[in-house]
């Protein structure tokens, strides 16, 4: 479990991809501090184990799985990617519930400056707009975000200034990809529910007023 707070950022300095598996070794500084083989971390929102570590690098398996559902696939030699150990109980809880497995890719699609934020658009399925809800909280590539507002086919987070310095969604541009995981509890509810987020089939919509109507709020 991790709260969406990157710890810092990475680079890839080594990468083997396959059709079918793949394994990625990053340097690091910040996250091997405390970390065992067998540990989890999150790498631009993906929860993946470490399997081999050295003072500043550690070595992670990514499995087929992974690279279809996630922007893992795209990262090339000196990639940068948002780092995140798992959370500790005693730790504050600044971000959100992030469990690691991403939900889907998203597009980014326009990016608005706004006084000193930055206001990103974000194409994603409706499958997985559904289950995103003004002033909700989603992860993407792994950092916790405030939703705006959402449309019929995207949705807009804003940025303040440390969090485009400090991630990598300060250097993607129009057109790049990002990692979306919906809000945990949200998931849950939707499944009591009875809603199926990888289906469109019999979905009802997920709004304020359907939550209101059915008693969560």
């Amino acid at each position: 479990m991790f709260t969406g707070i990157v710890e810092e950022l990475g680079i890839i300095r080594s990468l083997r991809l396959l059709p079918e598996s793949g394994q990625l070794t990053i340097e690091g500084k910040t996250v091997l501090t405390g970390t065992q083989l067998g540990d989890s971390i999150a790498i631009n929102g993906v929860c993946l184990t470490v399997i081999s570590q050295s003072e500043h690098e550690f070595t992670v398996d990514v499995m087929a799985e992974t690279l279809a559902k996630t922007n893992l696939a795209e990262l090339k030699s000196g990639s940068r990617v948002n780092l995140e150990r798992a959370l500790q109980l005693q730790t504050r809880l600044g971000g959100h519930l992030v469990s690691g497995h991403i939900d889907g890719v998203g597009i980014i699609r326009k990016i608005t400056p706004w006084g000193i934020a930055q206001v990103y658009e974000i194409n994603a399925p409706p499958t997985l707009l559904s289950y995103i809800l003004p002033k909700g909280s989603v992860a993407i590539d792994g950092i916790s975000l405030t939703v705006i507002d959402v449309e019929s086919d995207y949705f807009t987070v804003s940025l303040i200034p440390h969090t485009f310095k400090q991630t990598t969604l300060g250097s993607k541009g129009i057109g790049s990809s990002v990692n979306l995981e919906t809000d945990l509890i949200g998931k849950y509810v939707a499944r009591f529910m009875g809603i199926n987020i990888v289906s469109s089939k019999n979905k009802p919509d997920l709004s304020l007023g359907f939550l209101a109507e059915h008693g969560f709020l």
